[in-house]
């Protein structure tokens, strides 16, 4: 979709302790609801925009108008001109999100269903918290290794063979590069907590996504789609849904979600992560008639109790220095890579 958000949050932990929360106004609960059904429904978007586009061209266009469109807003309400620098850093972030991450993502649909790619993606937070905690030198407490294990055997789940819980098994080519996208992703979102950026939160992410983009479509032109691809044969389904990931799901679907970074917690936004999968597998099964199989719902129950586990857990730094560095550090939620 877009980018990581750094924003400077109250300090709640995300187990929700502190204090009582005020009650959900109208606003932010049709907030939530935009960043819940249209995150979750761009994974379908892509499927049906990839049916008669190439998948590279395609994102890389998705992402330049978007970028291009939030980078003239920002700019407008005040934001500053970006340095050589802020460039330099956001080239990386778009490089490793967008062409990293979103590029898997559509070349991977094309060999799995987009319910299915969007819960092989949802394990963002794992890749997060284990680099994390890397970074940090902390120790992963039960939780997070309950987590791990339990976003391993959903994996293993999805793409065991069929004689685990008969078929409908991921293809493991198609599995293995959404994998690594997600990687790809998390790297490129722990990257962008030290990098130099923009001030602006939306300046950045519109920076990020006009270098993404721009590096989608090299790799797309590098990779023969040019040539292959012809205006006559897109059909009015793809058309209508790369109008719908520009308009709802990179401007749309990202405003809704900056906003709620400053009138929700951190734990409650988190919570995207785990329901943008279970929809995406119920838009696909409803709309694209994906299979929904024993080995789908089990696999969607592991892997999802694993994102809540992992999001839900809190850091145990080693050392007084490493406690003093994680207390510091602004709090990040990550927006997924559809």
């Amino acid at each position: 979709m877009t980018t990581p958000l750094r924003r400077t949050m109250p300090n709640v932990s995300t187990r929700g302790a502190g204090r009582p929360l005020a009650p959900l106004s109208r606003k932010v609960i049709l907030a939530f609801a935009s960043v819940y059904l249209i995150w979750g429904s761009t994974y379908l978007a892509i499927q049906i925009a990839i049916e008669t586009l190439p998948p590279l061209l395609m994102a890389g266009t998705r992402f330049l108008i978007a970028g291009t469109a939030l980078y003239v807003a920002s700019r407008i309400r005040g934001a500053q001109p970006p340095t050589s620098t802020h460039w330099r850093s956001t080239a990386i972030v778009g490089a490793l999100l967008f062409l990293g991450g979103n590029g898997a993502l559509v070349m991977g649909e094309q060999r799995v269903p987009s319910g299915l790619a969007a819960l092989l993606l949802s394990i963002i937070p794992l890749w997060m918290v284990l680099l994390g905690s890397r970074e940090h030198n902390a120790k992963l407490g039960p939780r997070v290794l309950a987590g791990l294990c339990l976003g391993l055997a959903g994996i293993a789940l999805l793409v065991g063979p069929n004689e685990v819980l008969g078929h409908g098994r991921v293809d493991p080519l198609g599995a293995a590069i959404l994998l690594v996208g997600s990687l790809t992703w998390a790297c490129g979102s722990l990257y962008s907590r030290r990098s130099l950026l923009p001030q602006s939160t939306l300046l950045a992410a519109s920076m990020e996504m006009i270098a993404g983009g721009l590096f989608l479509t090299v790799a797309g032109l590098a990779l023969g789609e040019g040539p292959a691809f012809e205006i006559t044969t897109i059909s009015l389904r793809s058309a209508l849904a790369v109008t719908y990931l520009i308009t709802f799901g990179s401007l749309l679907g990202f405003t809704a979600y900056s906003w709620l970074l400053t009138h929700s917690t951190p734990a409650r936004v988190s919570t995207y992560a785990y329901v943008n999968p279970v929809v995406a597998v119920f838009l696909g099964w409803m709309i694209a008639k994906e299979p929904v199989t024993l080995r789908t719902v089990l696999a969607t129950s592991v892997i999802v109790s694993a994102v809540v586990l992992m999001i839900s857990h809190r850091v145990l730094p080693v050392t007084a220095e490493d406690k003093k560095a994680v207390a510091e550090e602004e709090v990040t939620t990550v927006v997924p890579c559809d």
